[in-house]
């Protein structure tokens, strides 16, 4: 079976953010057949939606991961596994947009365009629990948010995901121009052998 280069956005903004972020970019290279194959810098970015919230920190992470016997279902297991890590790091129900203690979203599955229902347990808690729920993969708000785009643009800013028409770098320099650069702000390189962010200011 074949390896997919994934991508996955991290974010939460409860208690330890950034401990938080750095303890699931440890557990996701944890993953049964996953290979770490980068971590962004550690951002702080302003809420989107409901702003009335202590800011995020958010990155990105890139993972090799097993392909599947096709692209829905290697993209389905990866996010049944991304749902399962937010339950065990404490997500619980909540407003869309609201706080979180871990949000763990499935932005690119190698070059391929995915647009499957989501079975149970690739569900989010925090939605209506009979309606229906897809994943749609590039993630379909991913090229308009910059807390998204800055973290990706730090592992693949010449990447042009597919349908997008231009480069992560491109979008961000959109969404920059759009949000204003303060909206993310960089605070710290990954260490690899610490497993953690060596931050320029405290969290």
């Amino acid at each position: 079976m074949g390896r997919v280069r994934a991508y996955v956005g991290l974010g939460a903004n409860i208690g330890d953010a950034a401990g938080t972020l750095a303890a699931a970019v440890r557990a996701l290279a944890a993953l049964p057949g996953v290979r770490l194959a980068g971590v962004s810098r550690l951002y702080a970015t302003t809420p989107v939606g409901v702003t009335d919230q202590p800011e995020f920190r958010n990155a990105v992470v890139a993972l090799d991961v097993p392909a599947g016997p096709d692209p829905s279902a290697g993209a389905l297991a990866l996010l049944i596994a991304l749902k399962g890590l937010e339950r065990a790091f404490g997500r619980r129900d909540g407003p869309r947009w609201g706080p979180r203690a871990l949000d763990l979203d499935l932005l690119l599955f190698g070059r391929h365009r995915v647009q499957v229902e989501r079975p149970p347990e690739a569900r989010s808690d925090d939605r209506t629990r009979d309606e229906v729920q897809w994943l749609t993969v590039p993630h379909a708000s991913a090229r308009e948010r910059l807390f998204v785009l800055a973290p990706l643009a730090d592992l693949a800013p010449h990447l042009r995901p597919p349908g997008w028409g231009e480069t992560v770098a491109a979008a961000r320099r959109r969404a920059e121009l759009r949000e204003g650069e303060a909206a993310a702000s960089p605070l710290g390189e990954w260490d690899a052998p610490g497993g953690l962010w060596a931050t320029d200011r405290d969290d």
